[in-house]
């Protein structure tokens, strides 16, 4: 492996990283209030695209990246889309403990 794999397994990591705090504190709050869902939605077409991207160039870093942040930002946006009582409901099965 040469530095550039080093460079884009970092990269992968601290894209990946980013998210879980917000997917968590969603998850724990259920509040998507000051969350924008054109912005989430932009967010999730652009990891789609780099999924495919990648995939399509074999790119490891690529792949795990956008794949698991497409996941991460798509939870994001599926509870904002969602009603308060679906977010319990999900925030609730995902996380009993996490109010």
């Amino acid at each position: 492996m040469n530095w550039l794999s080093f460079i884009g397994y970092g990269a992968a990591l601290c894209s990946t990283v980013s998210f879980v705090p917000q997917a968590w504190r969603v998850l724990k709050t259920r509040d998507v209030s000051a969350l924008s869902t054109p912005t989430y939605a932009i967010t999730c077409c652009g990891f789609a695209l780099w999924l495919a991207y990648g995939i399509g160039k074999s790119e490891w870093p690529l792949i795990l990246t956008n794949g698991i942040c497409l996941v991460l930002a798509s939870f994001i946006l599926a509870m904002k889309l969602m009603s308060r009582r679906q977010r319990d409901s999900v925030a609730q099965t995902l996380a009993p403990t996490a109010e």
